[in-house]
């Protein structure tokens, strides 16, 4: 019997905490469970910290019912960071990468998660100086989350295309929108997911890598979108970290729009059709090197496109979910991005016009406060 899914929505992001003066990357916090309760504390210089990246650490809204509760959550959520760098006199930005800092910099804090992988010392740890948003969609029946991961691996370069944030990396112009999918890529278990037949074979997959210590934990598969180890939730993780508020939600509502169409679809026991994970890549590729700016490849009409007009059909598919969803107002935005530019291309105008990475940092800071309510942000001695 079909189960109609939650559609829950929960939005995790990466912080990048900056000192303002040098507008480097400052590892000051980082993140420990007690009791269930997020403690932030400050790094002491001399000593280890875990941390959830490098210079960086991770928080998530609560399961939201609906876009709007998850805008409210994430205001909170980056009201509060907001306040905690700043009582420490730093500042926070998001986006995929930092575009001054290298990760040859000593003394920056290496993922954990990672030291199962390979040696912290070892240069892909180190290399992953990197910042995404995390979307979660609640679907609760584990057969209906391995179906809709296999469709929805044909969207997730369009969708990519509105996130991207990351065209610099150690201070030099990388010629890509989206570079730290390009690092994440040197990782394995990474990248657009295989198809999978049924959930039966997926955890066949899984438990075969457990049994054979090919990994330590269900978490260290790495793929743009998968099913969650612990939520009923598939995770989408290809996006770079979303500068503005505005961005992050408008990808959040279309995450879960297009999720929506596709049960809606699978409801009437019709489903969009399968492609292959290696012609997936190819648009991947284009979505990672030119953003909204070069084509995408549709695959049922054999042709190119713009990437700009194949999003917006992708926006006109999945608009007669968003008004029972309440997310008109959030995936509006959407558009706004594929008129004006990502934040990649964002960044790169801000170069263009000043040659001056550090304006770039200045720039990505004050978007990253965008939409989120006075905190007091006054001169510190």
């Amino acid at each position: 019997m079909f189960q109609q899914p939650s559609l829950n929505i929960g939005i995790s992001e990466e912080y990048q905490i900056i000192d303002p003066e040098t507008r480097e990357l400052r590892s000051i916090i980082s993140r420990v469970m007690d009791n269930e309760r997020l403690i932030l504390r400050e790094q002491d210089p001399q000593g280890e910290v875990q941390v959830e990246l490098p210079a960086a650490f991770e928080m998530g809204t609560p399961v939201c019912a609906n876009i709007k509760e998850a805008r409210q959550a994430l205001i909170q959520q980056r009201k509060g960071v907001m306040k905690l760098a700043h009582d420490r006199g730093y500042a926070v930005a998001l986006a995929g990468t930092h575009p001054v800092t290298s990760w040859r910099k000593p003394g920056i804090p290496r993922p954990g998660h990672i030291e199962g992988l390979v040696s912290g010392r070892d240069m892909l740890a180190q290399r992953l100086l990197i910042f995404g948003t995390h979307v979660h969609i609640g679907i609760e029946d584990p057969e209906l989350r391995i179906d809709v991961m296999n469709v929805i691996r044909y969207m997730v370069p369009h969708m990519l295309t509105l996130s991207t944030s990351s065209p610099f990396w150690s201070g030099r112009n990388t010629g890509l929108k989206s570079y730290r999918n390009v690092l994440l890529e040197n990782l394995p278990r990474s990248g657009i997911p295989h198809h999978f037949a049924s959930w039966s074979e997926y955890r066949q997959y899984v438990d075969m890598l457990l049994a054979t210590h090919c990994i330590d934990h269900e978490r260290q598969i790495y793929w743009d979108v998968r099913p969650h180890w612990r939520l009923s939730t598939l995770q989408f993780r290809v996006f770079d970290a979303c500068t503005t508020i505005n961005e992050a939600l408008a990808i959040a509502a279309l995450v879960q729009a297009t999720v929506a169409w596709l049960v809606e679809l699978r409801r009437h026991n019709m489903m969009f059709r399968d492609y292959t994970r290696s012609l997936v890549a190819e648009n991947k590729w284009r979505a990672v090197r030119y953003g909204l700016e070069g084509k995408l490849v549709d695959f049922g009409k054999e042709q190119q496109f713009s990437a700009k007009q194949l999003v917006r059909e992708l926006l006109r598919l999945v608009d007669p979910m968003v008004d029972e969803l309440g997310s008109r107002e959030e995936l509006e935005f959407a558009y706004s991005i594929i008129e004006q530019g990502s934040s990649a291309d964002r960044q790169l105008k801000v170069f263009k016009e000043t040659n001056d990475l550090k304006a770039v940092v200045d720039n990505l800071i004050a978007e990253t406060m965008e939409g989120v309510p006075t905190v007091d942000l006054g001169h510190h001695e």
